[in-house]
């Protein structure tokens, strides 16, 4: 057990921070559309799902001088079409008749897209996804590790959302009980982190629904080549093809071709799906709109099914506000946890612990 609680100390002495910081933009990042909506005109404004609306839309996006690559259409949360251009950097937001209300060229112009990539990446591009994943692989452990620290100290048990003081037996004790309460949200956000930032960490876990093979092969684009991409595309036509095989999806993303050859994609999101976006695909033609190929999502491979749900579970896309306000106590209790981790183990020996005063021993009676 003592080897157990130096572990658990040292790493979390090591990484914590990361972790308040992982789980702080989380929080954040919980309640963009909120963000959003209060602070961006139209983006309140009622989700319209009128194919001859949408597509109306679509065309005069895609046909102005300075087309985007892909839409993220308006949702029932937020009003505004997202728009994605070829540089990664750069983007912007149209209301729903395709008025753009706000652009940017860089990350640093807009909070929630640097906040994502504080979050995402660390702002280190791959390479800080890649730590951020192995962050939060070590933070699963810390949560199976911290239960079992807990267990012999049960009956000290009391839940405190700060600590009684500032003494480091004070911290240690709110951080155990704080931990022990809040573990399950962690495990669910960490491991949800952890699958979606790490694939190997996930083939394995999702080996016993599917084999990694199968579900890559599952989810292979089509191979049939597009042709040139013509100069007027009947975006109605894609989209009622669409709707005509789910009168019930929900329209969510369509993308042109990057690269001769390619095709246009179009995302919808079936009712039974958590994904916000949706994994049901069409593949179309840019020379002349026609249907090459559609995937339905709802009869993928289970562990492909399961990959899918990860992300509307770790960033609260699903179960409404109720859940929203749940992973963002799991948020700023990681935060929370991770910083007063930090501060104990690298401050708290030397400055938060009291010195005990010894007995001045009296001179002995002459």
């Amino acid at each position: 057990m003592g080897t157990l609680r130096l572990l658990h100390r040292w790493a979390g002495g090591l990484i914590g921070l990361f972790l308040a910081v992982l789980g702080l933009s989380g929080a954040l990042l919980v309640h963009k559309d909120d963000f959003l909506r209060a602070t961006l005109p139209h983006a309140a404004d009622a989700q319209n799902q009128d194919t001859a609306a949408v597509a109306a839309t679509v065309g005069k996006i895609f046909s102005g001088p300075d087309a985007p690559r892909s839409i993220v259409l308006a949702s029932e949360r937020l009003g505004l079409h997202r728009l994605n251009y070829v540089e990664p950097a750069r983007g912007a937001y149209a209301d729903q008749s395709g008025e753009i209300v706000a652009a940017w060229s860089s990350k640093w112009e807009r909070p929630e897209i640097w906040l994502f990539d504080l979050h995402h990446h660390l702002l280190a591009a791959d390479v800080g996804e890649l730590a951020a994943g192995i962050m939060a692989l070590v933070g699963l452990g810390f949560v199976v590790t911290g239960v079992i620290l807990w267990w012999p100290a049960r009956r000290l048990f009391a839940l405190r959302p700060w600590p009684s003081n500032l003494s480091r037996n004070g911290v240690v004790r709110q951080h155990r009980d704080l931990g022990v309460v809040t573990a399950p949200l962690l495990f669910v956000s960490m491991l949800t982190g952890v699958m979606m930032t790490l694939p190997a960490v996930e083939d394995v876990l999702l080996a016993p629904f599917s084999s990694p093979a199968v579900m890559a092969e599952a989810q292979k684009p089509p191979k049939t080549e597009g042709g040139p991409k013509a100069a007027d595309i009947d975006y109605a036509a894609l989209l009622e093809a669409a709707r005509a095989m789910y009168p019930d999806g929900e329209l969510r993303i369509i993308s042109l071709p990057t690269k001769p050859g390619g095709l246009i994609s179009l995302r919808v999101r079936q009712q039974a799906e958590w994904l916000p976006n949706g994994r049901t695909m069409f593949w179309f033609d840019p020379a002349d709109g026609r249907l090459v190929a559609s995937r339905d999502a709802l009869t993928q491979p289970l562990g492909v099914r399961i990959a899918n749900a990860e992300y509307p579970i770790h960033a609260a896309k699903v179960g409404g506000l109720p859940y929203r306000l749940v992973m963002t106590l799991s948020g700023l209790s990681l935060a929370l946890l991770g910083s007063l981790a930090v501060w104990t183990f690298w401050a708290g020996p030397k400055t938060l612990k009291r010195k005990r005063k010894r007995p001045v021993a009296k001179p002995a009676a002459a």
